[in-house]
């Protein structure tokens, strides 16, 4: 994967990235106060109607906003609750239930206003009605504004494991106003650092460099080191999801520190970690796992584990999972293929490999551990 170089700490107001699918090409639009700016949603509008999709602790705080960017369109919402516990087929279907009631056709567009949860269901919900309507991404935590609001994966939870109904559906365009940030709880704020850690491992060592001495202002809501960091974490993921849209290769590395994560998350319930969370603690275990194996070197390894905890993030695993519990919920992974667990794991800092070939016991001491978090 080739090398973006260094990081750009541009002050511009606004910066546009385009993820590149051809007829499907579109804009990530990345700033402050772009809630209200019509400009972002004009253009990628199907229609004369359009649905807000957003829950209970971010409607208050920015549907106003929105609404004035959508002057002009007929408006109508659905309010969810929030939380990942309610990332599933049950709150999925008050979308549905608002579309149809609104009688909503083919030409309505779906605005997605709130963090990961909203986005995947919003997006899924859009997938699946009439067979597929437009939608645009409005993320308003910094995972999802890194992470999850870019490439088109949409869906829910199951209880056996997290994300496992879902479609690849593409947004119109994502719409990233960095100052929702401001008033994202610390613990969110951690919890989108693992991702943006992430994109510095798989293909990226000079932006994890730069993440080594920049984690103090990103931490501190240094509005230039994070717009970079956005920007930066976007070009990566934009690059693979234009070579590799339905994970059919290199984008499978993207979910490095996922296989880990979404066990933690489905074996202590949805919503007890956050996502982030669970991913910092992932990206930890891939690295002593690598380790483990010979892969990575050990002052590699120390690095990760030093920069996810000046992150903030926990980078131990629970201590109430015993590794059968483990095995048993990895083994419900997107990537098990032909019945054998395969694994993103490290050969170095922005060196990344997809791989099946990891001892079981090596992958089980990994589990077991020296230490544990308490739940």
């Amino acid at each position: 994967m080739e090398t973006l170089g260094p990081v750009s700490e541009t002050g511009a107001e606004r910066r546009q990235l385009d993820v590149e699918l051809g007829e499907r090409r579109y804009p990530i639009f990345i700033g402050r106060n772009l809630l209200s700016d019509p400009d972002c949603y004009r253009p990628y509008i199907a229609g004369e109607r359009v649905m807000i999709v957003s829950n209970e602790t971010v409607a208050p705080l920015y549907l106003d906003a929105v609404r004035r960017g959508l002057d002009g369109f007929e408006i109508n919402q659905v309010i969810l609750p929030d939380g990942e516990c309610y990332k599933d087929l049950t709150t999925l279907n008050r979308i549905f239930d608002a579309l149809l009631e609104r009688r909503c056709g083919r030409d309505v567009t779906l605005i997605a206003l709130g963090g990961g949860v909203v986005g995947d269901m919003a997006g899924f919900a859009a997938a699946c009605y009439q067979r597929g309507v437009a939608f645009i991404q409005v993320p308003t935590t910094l995972l999802a504004q890194v992470d999850s609001s870019v490439g088109g994966k949409t869906g829910v939870n199951h209880p056996a494991g997290k994300n496992m109904i879902g479609a690849f559906h593409q947004p119109r365009a994502v719409i990233a106003d960095t100052a929702t940030l401001e008033t994202l709880p610390d613990r969110e704020l951690s919890a989108g650092l693992a991702e943006v850690v992430k994109y510095g491992l798989i293909g990226d060592s000079p932006f994890f460099d730069w993440l080594e001495d920049r984690v103090p202002a990103l931490c501190d809501r240094d509005a230039t080191a994070l717009a970079a960091a956005i920007a930066r974490s976007c070009q990566n993921k934009a690059r693979i999801v234009a070579a590799d849209e339905r994970e059919s290769g290199q984008r499978a590395l993207l979910n490095l520190g996922h296989s880990f994560g979404h066990a933690i998350e489905a074996g202590m319930g949805y919503g007890t970690w956050l996502h982030g969370e669970a991913v910092g603690v992932g990206l930890v275990m891939a690295a002593q796992l690598s380790e483990r194996l010979g892969w990575l070197e050990p002052d590699a390894s120390a690095r990760i584990l030093d920069l996810v905890t000046r992150c903030g993030l926990p980078t131990v695993p629970p201590n109430s999972m015993p590794s059968e519990r483990w095995l048993e919920l990895m083994a419900v992974d997107k990537k098990v293929q032909r019945g054998r667990l395969r694994l993103v794991l490290l050969k170095g800092i922005g060196n990344a490999l997809l791989t099946a070939d990891v001892d079981v016991e090596q992958l089980r001491a990994t589990l077991e551990g020296p230490e544990a978090h308490g739940d």
